[in-house]
């Protein structure tokens, strides 16, 4: 369920904001919305550094990327 959620935050951060979002191709709530939820998940397993944290969500791959795929690549061509 969608929720509308009003937030106070300085003009200057909006404005910065506003504009990666745009370079982004996404929108400011989603940009939000990815922060909630990667600050919120349960990671006590996992130990992820600040910068890494710092870029979670601002990469968006086709919904027909195949990982598995592109890793196998890269190393055939790194070691062959």
């Amino acid at each position: 369920m969608i929720t509308k959620l009003t937030l106070t935050v300085e003009k200057s951060i909006i404005e910065k904001a506003k504009s990666y979002a745009k370079q982004t191709g996404r929108s400011l709530s989603e940009l939000i919305e990815n922060y909630l939820e990667s600050i919120t998940q349960d990671n006590k397993d996992q130990k992820i550094s600040p910068k890494l944290k710092r870029i979670v969500g601002s990469v968006k791959l086709p919904k027909d990327f195949d990982e598995e795929k592109e890793l196998r690549s890269y190393f055939e061509k790194k070691h062959l």
